[in-house]
């Protein structure tokens, strides 16, 4: 089964661990990695996204930007068996030569400084997935647990329109509500939801309303469903069907189509019990085989999520 994860944060880490390789454990080591290379082939990962996320007692410029994009180079992509992700020919070749693609997003854009030709420069260096903001907020917009409740500036709306131009697609997953529903409106191609459940299970901001989940699926875009346990489940420990009720919720809004999966692998200090590490995907597919038509379960685990990049991505 073919399956896509919209979010691991892989790169924080290893900005976080200077020195540290993106690699399997030696024997009697514990992984410090949630998504290591093994676990991605072994679980039968077609696709990663990986996130650039400057932790915050990090340089906030483009120079620390810079080195998390190296990382990317040096380290996920001088694995064994993982190819740069560019353009929708790429999805193929790699399907084809049975390698995990690699696609490389931007968490944040504060570290940019509203200088477009860091963007530009990131583009060139593979980018073409991005997330305005975190949950505060910088030059460009407000983030989901931001207080004032802004959307975007002046520069953050150039922002965006230099994105479509360049053909890099728009991630929404933390935006505040007003910024959801500025890019709503701006955005002229459809976006995504990297990494967000249903609000109406959980009432947390970073998950979707009701409303915001409609105009995701009306822009023809994606909702990727995250393991973050207290974005799935109220109570603790989160188990698998605490994230297939919102998966439920998403498909009783007309989602079906739209779903994918946000794992946030590595960005979580605490996980859903039996979704600790990609290797447990095959557990998540024995439990909604039980729930769900095997189709489904294709669509979901990276059949929605392959079909929206090969549409979008550039040719």
């Amino acid at each position: 089964m073919r399956i896509v994860d919209l979010h691991a944060d892989v790169l924080c880490k290893l900005l976080e661990h200077p020195g540290v390789r993106w690699r399997e454990p030696k024997a009697g080591e514990a992984a410090p990695f949630d998504a290591t290379p093994g676990r991605l082939r072994e679980a039968g990962v077609a696709l990663q996204v990986f996130p650039l996320f400057l932790p915050e007692e990090l340089p906030q410029n483009p120079e620390t930007l810079f080195r998390g994009a190296e990382l990317f180079w040096n380290e996920v992509l001088t694995a064994p068996g993982f190819k740069l992700i560019r353009t929708s020919a790429d999805l193929e070749t790699a399907r084809k030569e049975g390698r995990i693609g690699a696609l490389f997003s931007l968490e944040g854009a504060g570290a940019l400084n509203g200088e477009l030709w860091t963007l530009r420069l990131l583009h060139r260096l593979g980018l073409r997935l991005l997330g305005p903001t975190w949950n505060h907020a910088n030059w460009a917009c407000d983030g989901a647990t931001e207080p004032r409740g802004g959307g975007f500036t002046k520069a953050g709306r150039q922002l965006v329109t230099e994105c479509e131009k360049l053909g890099i697609l728009l991630d929404v997953s933390h935006l505040s509500d007003r910024g959801f529903w500025e890019l709503s409106e701006r955005a002229t191609r459809p976006f995504i939801a990297s990494h967000s459940n249903a609000r109406s299970i959980v009432d947390h901001p970073r998950n979707l309303t009701d409303e915001q989940i409609r105009a995701v699926i009306a822009s023809d875009g994606l909702v990727g469903v995250t393991f973050v346990p207290w974005f799935a489940s109220v109570t603790e420990p989160a188990r698998i069907e605490d994230v297939l009720r919102h998966v439920d919720h998403v498909c009783a809004l007309g989602g079906e189509k739209h779903l994918a999966l946000g794992s946030d692998f590595d960005g979580i200090s605490r996980h859903v019990q039996g979704l600790e590490h990609p290797g447990r995907y095959p557990d998540l597919i024995e439990e909604m085989l039980k729930r769900y038509p095997e189709t489904f379960v294709h669509d979901i685990m990276g059949d929605n999520a392959f079909r929206f990049m090969k549409t979008n991505l550039p040719n």
